[in-house]
């Protein structure tokens, strides 16, 4: 594993800061789903937590991403998102049956489209959800919770990745 992976520039403004460190924690979850076969992808190790498998984590992070900026921000369906309708507990994390490629497909296509909503508001636009608490942030706060939760399960697919095969690495 040798990524080309880099820092937000250290002059950067505020949103370009937030997005950068957000995508570069993103780029760290995919990078370390390389190389990795469909059997360790779904494959428990940690057996206290079945759900976190490499699989799980890109699964739960594409619904977090979805949460926060299209249910939460903006407003959205909420019962599109498998996290918040009553589907029983960690349905976020359950990938039985979907392979890693789509998984990480989708997970892609949620950050693209969480960084078109970023590009069209303003770090001050609050979010729109009534049903929710969180949903009165401000769209900087909901970055950071963003930058924070990513990185924090970022750290989780380091510790997995180690696991599975003994692949370890940070840019």
């Amino acid at each position: 594993m040798s990524p080309s992976l880099e820092r937000p520039p250290l002059q950067a403004d505020e949103r370009t800061a937030l997005i950068g460190w957000l995508d570069l924690q993103r780029q760290i979850l995919r990078w370390k789903c390389e190389g990795l076969s469909e059997a360790d992808a779904h494959r428990s190790v940690i057996p206290t937590s079945p759900a976190m498998t490499m699989a799980g984590i890109i699964s739960h992070m594409r619904w977090v991403e979805h949460t926060w900026l299209e249910v939460l921000f903006l407003g959205g369906d909420k019962t599109q998102n498998p996290s918040l309708v009553a589907m029983g507990e960690d349905s976020d994390w359950r990938t039985d049956g979907i392979s890693l490629k789509q998984l990480l497909a989708e997970y892609e296509a949620q950050c693209v489209r969480s960084n078109e909503i970023v590009a069209e508001a303003s770090l001050d636009d609050v979010g729109r959800h009534p049903d929710f608490r969180a949903g009165n942030a401000n769209l900087r706060w909901m970055l950071i919770h963003l930058v924070e939760e990513t990185g924090r399960h970022a750290g989780h697919a380091d510790i997995v990745r180690e696991l599975l095969d003994g692949t370890k690495g940070y840019y």
